[in-house]
């Protein structure tokens, strides 16, 4: 029993350390090899930005203006709001903006966001395609900077750095600042190692030739966009400097729910194109999507044998024991804070402790989603509480 114990806890144990320790390592030692010479960019090309918008009243017009603000000759650039049948005041807003060269494609029935975006492709002029959302502000020079990355002829996607900001400094879900922003320091080192493996749903540019290949409507178009760049032969980069400030859900509860949906559409963008996880056709970009995807929804599918492992060994381990203590705790404050109230400020330790517990439970929630199947494969978008006052300007 000992040794079915010391297996049942080391094998989540090692792919946990693996994948938030060793992983990052590994990247920082293959980057540091990496040539990093900049490619020359020539004439700014034209550019289309497109985006999506599902009853989006409160949020549409700061996206507006933050396109509008963009540092990007105004006669190469368009901008599309693709409304997927809104019933609110959306569509209304948008135009107001028709002089300022804002077009509207309005959907004649929803059918959610990557339909939407299949369904623009004729309207669209630009030479590059942006992908945002009306949530997100864009820095002024993000555009610019996402366009020059694509510079090189060997880029198909460039993608944001997500930067997570809100207004409340006591809202619960601070610790979602953190794993943005580790998320993007790793994208970073995946980056100079060759490139990431998906694009930030949040903006990124993508080939109008790669833009056009369709998706389908269930899928993750943000996450398929790295993965049709590579099987095409193009990279996908994440550029520091071109900056996308992302409001964070107003609540742990909202945040769980984006996650499950984001996760699960994630997991079946993956497995329709499960070709790509091949080391001996796609080398380092399979080690990279196995090691920055799969095994990061592999470590809470293995949580719980995990702790069987050290019910089995605590009898005769002191340390199992201890850990066993741990894993209680942890689970107890985790549910503190699931039930905490919503009008009351939660201590930062609390904070912390149920959104690893969240993010954890919220990708076996998205597994069993897909082993078993659901129903609400219609987008919906992530209701994020609308920016106050304009994001800092670096």
């Amino acid at each position: 029993m000992n040794a079915l114990g010391w297996i049942l806890f080391a094998l989540p144990f090692a792919l946990a350390v693996y994948t938030y320790a060793l992983y990052p390592v590994i990247l920082r030692l293959v980057a540091s090899r990496a040539d990093a010479s900049p490619a020359k960019a020539g004439e700014l090309p034209i550019v289309s930005v497109v985006i999506p918008a599902y009853n989006e009243e409160a949020q549409i017009r700061g996206a507006i203006e933050a396109l509008i603000a963009q540092d990007y000759p105004p006669n190469r650039r368009q901008f599309l709001i693709l409304s997927d049948a809104s019933t609110d005041r959306t569509d209304e807003i948008v135009r107001e903006y028709d002089s300022s060269g804002v077009e509207l494609l309005r959907m004649p029935i929803r059918g959610g966001k990557t339909a939407a975006e299949n369904a623009s492709c004729g309207a669209l002029r630009g030479e590059i395609i942006v992908n945002s959302d009306s949530s997100v502000r864009l820095h002024p020079r993000a555009l610019r900077e996402l366009v020059m990355a694509m510079a090189d002829s060997r880029v198909g996607v460039a993608s944001t750095r997500d930067v997570s900001v809100t207004a409340d400094v006591h809202e619960a879900n601070l610790a979602e600042a953190g794993y943005v922003g580790y998320e993007m320091k790793l994208r970073a080192l995946e980056t100079r190692a060759g490139g990431i493996i998906g694009a930030s749903g949040s903006g990124y540019a993508i080939r109008t030739a790669l833009h056009r290949i369709p998706i389908r409507h269930d899928l993750s178009r943000d996450f398929a966009a790295a993965l049709t760049a590579r099987a095409h032969g193009f990279r996908t980069v994440s550029v520091d400097s071109a900056i996308c400030y992302v409001p964070r859900t107003t609540s742990l509860r909202a945040e769980y729910r984006r996650k499950v949906r984001t996760i699960a559409r994630g997991i079946e963008t993956l497995l329709s194109k499960r070709s790509l996880l091949d080391p001996t056709q796609y080398g380092s970009f399979s080690w990279k999507l196995l090691s920055h995807k799969v095994c990061r929804w592999l470590v809470p599918s293995l949580t719980v044998p995990g702790i069987l492992g050290l019910v089995i060994l605590a009898p005769t381990h002191r340390w199992a024991g201890m850990m066993l203590w741990l894993a209680a705790l942890g689970i107890a404050t985790a549910i503190a804070g699931a039930t905490w109230p919503a009008n009351r400020s939660m201590p930062r330790l609390l904070r912390t402790t149920t959104f690893a517990a969240a993010a954890n439970i919220a990708v076996v929630h998205a597994l069993l989603r897909v082993m078993f199947g659901h129903d609400d494969h219609l987008w919906e978008p992530t209701r994020r509480s609308p920016m106050l006052v304009q994001p800092p300007a670096s």
